[in-house]
């Protein structure tokens, strides 16, 4: 029997690269702790694979609905709206994956901003957590969550690489948490000590990102939930405590957040 029982706040198993082996993918994760698995969707297809998912594997895989940023294209006003209509009947536990994404392009800028503001809105207006995905916005996602700062639910900031000052902008947002994944094992990663500086516990939750971000020993090889185990001991280390007293806080925000 796991030692620790944890969560894994986001990891794409509806992705092709778990077509051939997902039984197997998530026996191991519940052989190895995880008591549940959170799973986003980007787009209006992956929308509809990651229902399935969830569907095969009820009160264990919980769907995540959104458009993220990457994917938004001239277009974004159809898919949203289509999206919106189909909400209601997905029971989604949060909005996402969403945010603002300039690190390769700024080609659709307008559109991101958009569409990010309009799926907040979204969370303030159906009580969903957002699952923010950002990269190299940081400003740009800031000043659009204080215009709602009041409404919003809360949620995560996934795969969180920051420094502390960027931690701390981030945390004067209530009920919202760091996203904290493989980045924090790498051998260059200021993460270790980033963290305990800065953000206590309690707004911490894990994540994969699956099947992206393996963290080491197993980097460089397709990620799956199982692999967090590598994750908690790099925390503990961090952080001075035991590996059962983070996964103690960190479901205990998973599910403050996402199933009140």
């Amino acid at each position: 029997m796991p030692t620790v029982c944890y969560i894994d706040t986001h990891c794409h198993l509806d992705g092709e690269e778990f077509r051939g082996d997902l039984d197997a993918v998530v026996q191991r994760a519940k052989d190895t702790g995880c008591s549940k698995i959170l799973v986003p969707g980007i787009d209006l297809s992956s929308c509809q694979t990651v229902m399935e998912v969830c569907q095969r594997y009820p009160d264990y895989c919980y769907p995540m609905l959104g458009l993220h940023p990457e994917e938004v294209k001239a277009d974004w006003r159809e898919v949203l709206s289509t999206l919106h209509a189909t909400l209601p009947t997905l029971h989604g536990v949060a909005i996402g994956e969403v945010g603002l994404d300039f690190y390769w392009s700024r080609e659709f800028e307008k559109e991101q901003l958009e569409a990010f503001e309009e799926q907040v809105r979204w969370s303030v207006e159906t009580r969903l957590p957002l699952m923010i995905h950002c990269r190299k916005a940081q400003n740009e996602m800031v000043a659009i969550l204080k215009r709602y700062a009041r409404e919003l639910p809360g949620g995560v900031f996934h795969c969180f690489t920051g420094n502390e000052t960027e931690a701390h902008q981030l945390l004067e947002f209530d009920n919202f948490v760091l996203g904290i994944g493989g980045v924090l094992t790498f051998k260059k990663s200021h993460l270790p000590e980033v963290l305990p500086a800065s953000v206590p516990l309690d707004r911490i939750v894990l994540e994969t990102d699956a099947p992206y971000m393996a963290p080491v020993p197993m980097r460089g090889q397709r990620n799956e939930p199982a692999f967090i185990r590598h994750i908690i001991t790099r925390m503990a280390e961090a952080y001075g405590v035991s590996e059962e007293m983070v996964c103690e806080k960190t479901n205990d925000n998973v599910m403050r957040i996402f199933f009140p």
